[in-house]
């Protein structure tokens, strides 16, 4: 590779980066704004179940992004788009972050004392804190040093990624009491994106 390739692919990179850190900070701006009441886009009667949706709602989209960077790339030939996989998974990390603390704070008012009740209630909550306790060592071992020291073993936790996408998918659908076609869209994408790895796979294997 040229001297010249490399810077180019280098901006590239940076321009790609700027790009998914704007996008990806847009929806938590708009959410501020409406809390404001300064953005023309309203809450609803529920703002705190509005907020958890679109938090949630966030992190999830970023899943799904993050895992289509490779099929993209390898179907693009576009490498560049690699550099940007990392600050997704960042930013999905720091969505579902925010929608747990947002449920903690304002729905339980942190008395987790409620949390059992809850969850024999709303059976979805626990599958989301397990995809929630999954991303967080995806999140701390994020750091080229720590891909330097776990070496072969980053790539084996860091697929942890699927079961979270698909932990994540399973949250939305029960959550959702009436109209389940939004979260059967995310299943089919996320049924194509696994299904094109394992069948990567399988042809890198083949005889």
């Amino acid at each position: 590779m040229t001297a010249r390739n490399v810077s180019a692919r280098s901006k590239a990179e940076r321009a790609l980066k700027t790009l998914v850190f704007i996008g990806a900070s847009i929806p938590v701006v708009l959410l501020l704004a409406g809390i404001a009441g300064v953005a023309s886009q309203s809450l609803g009667p529920n703002p705190i179940r509005e907020i958890l949706h679109i938090t949630g709602k966030t992190s999830l989209n970023l899943l799904m992004i993050t895992l289509m960077v490779t099929p993209t790339r390898i179907v693009t030939g576009w490498v560049a788009l690699q550099a940007v996989r990392r600050a997704l998974g960042l930013f999905a990390f720091a969505y579902a972050v925010l929608h747990f603390l947002i449920y903690a704070v304002l729905e339980l008012d942190l008395d987790f004392s409620d949390l059992s009740r809850e969850i024999v209630r709303r059976p979805f909550i626990i599958i989301g804190m397990i995809a929630l306790l999954a991303l967080i060592p995806l999140a701390v071992t994020s750091t080229n040093r720590m891909m330097r020291q776990l070496g072969r073993r980053w790539q084996t936790l860091h697929r942890l990624i699927y079961l979270i996408a698909i932990l994540g998918v399973w949250h939305y659908y029960w959550q959702v009491k009436a109209d389940i076609r939004e979260p059967l869209i995310y299943a089919g994408i996320l049924a194509v994106l696994l299904g094109y790895r394992i069948w990567l796979r399988r042809r890198r294997v083949s005889p």
